[in-house]
């Protein structure tokens, strides 16, 4: 597999919201996916934001287990945790930010179809013992890894031969990765030795869900489509719409205002299916792409001719809760889709190549097409049911 990754810059927060508390949250969130950039806003000179004021990462999820946010630690600091400290203090318990920070690591890869590449880019890293999230979107991979662990993740992928393209913020792999385990040279690291192989990895993974009680699921009647908004430039009144603003700069001319660089139809839609708090939406907005959703396929409606890609697909989402585990996890979302690919036999048949990952703050979701989601929960539930 030929891959790129590359470090986004900045540190990220983990937010669970629990479904009870959404509406809640409705605010922050929409404070958050809409940034405002005046001297009067209250997230004014918070980073995270490009030039064009938008955000160089975030994901929104929205799913039966939670409502999940991955953000910009200053937007958590600056936006969530004034919304929590007004809650009771029994309420504002249920309501998670993870301690520490995370990296999110880019990943641009080709010639290796989905459900592969999600087993091929984590197993380095959970060989290595480094908890990781794992998020796919429309146009490209997103691993999130532990702020403290960055030396061990480079080691990791130096280890798979991957080779620096810029100075360790950047890496490319020429060859094809390798299974074993790669050396370490934390000063910190963790208590249990990590696996010494895929299998290994697999068996451990299985072992921990069953121990903790995780059952696959699936939610009846939701079916969803991965897609993506349209890039801002391919908008053909894009460049003859009036530039306006509120705030002049000194020369008189009117500042470029965030509301010039995003499609306002596909804003529109996302805020009205957020107010309604749909069953399940996650969006991904990265500063390369254009906005990636996955949507309940009933939600299509609501965003008209602003959405491209395959709307006609039919993708089924199996859900493993993982509320009774610790973020520090390892393994998890390379021991199921890894295991997910061999057992299914999916590399042979061609069908991995719509196999996806969702990580949430305290769900994981393997999402797959209709045809081949109850062959899936087949072979995951006897691995986890407790004889």
């Amino acid at each position: 597999m030929n891959a790129q990754i590359s470090f986004l810059d900045g540190s990220f927060s983990l937010i669970h919201i629990p479904l009870n508390l959404y509406s809640t949250f409705l605010q922050p969130l929409l404070q958050i996916l809409l940034p405002q950039d005046g001297d009067e806003s209250p997230t004014n000179g918070v980073e995270g934001l490009n030039l064009d004021n938008r955000h160089g990462f975030l994901n929104i999820s929205i799913t039966p287990v939670e409502c999940s946010v991955v953000c910009q630690s200053s937007w958590s600091e600056n936006v969530f945790e004034p919304a929590i400290s007004r809650l009771p203090r029994d309420l504002a318990k249920t309501v998670s930010i993870s301690k520490d920070t995370y990296l999110v690591l880019s990943v641009i890869s080709g010639g290796m179809d989905a459900g592969s590449r999600v087993m091929e880019l984590t197993s380095p890293l959970a060989l290595a013992g480094i908890p990781i999230f794992f998020i796919t979107t429309y146009y490209s991979d997103f691993i999130l890894v532990p702020s403290k662990d960055r030396h061990m993740v480079v080691q990791a992928l130096l280890a798979r031969n991957f080779e620096f393209i810029e100075d360790e913020s950047a890496f490319v792999s020429p060859t094809a990765m390798s299974h074993g385990r790669g050396k370490s040279s934390s000063s910190d690291p963790p208590s249990t030795p990590p696996p010494s192989s895929v299998a290994e990895l697999q068996v451990r993974t299985f072992a921990l869900l069953k121990k903790r009680n995780v059952t696959p699921y699936i939610c009846p009647d939701l079916s969803l489509v991965q897609c993506s908004g349209r890039d801002i430039s391919e908008l053909v009144d894009f460049n003859r719409r009036p530039r306006l603003s509120r705030q002049a700069t000194g020369n008189g001319h009117h500042r470029s205002s965030w509301l010039d660089h995003v499609d306002t139809k596909l804003y529109t839609s996302l805020i009205s299916v957020l107010a309604l708090q749909p069953k399940f939406l996650s969006i991904t907005l990265a500063q390369e792409d254009a906005p990636s959703l996955l949507i309940d396929k009933t939600l299509l409606g609501a965003f008209g001719d602003s959405l491209v890609g395959d709307t006609e697909g039919d993708l089924i989402p199996i859900f493993l809760d993982l509320v009774n585990l610790p973020l520090e996890a390892t393994g998890i979302v390379s021991g199921v889709a890894g295991k997910l690919v061999e057992e299914m036999r999916m590399v042979e048949t061609g069908v991995s190549g719509e196999l996806s990952y969702l990580s949430t703050a305290r769900a994981g979701a393997v999402i797959l097409p209709n045809e081949q989601s109850m062959k899936a929960l087949e072979v995951l539930k006897p691995l986890l049911v407790k004889e």
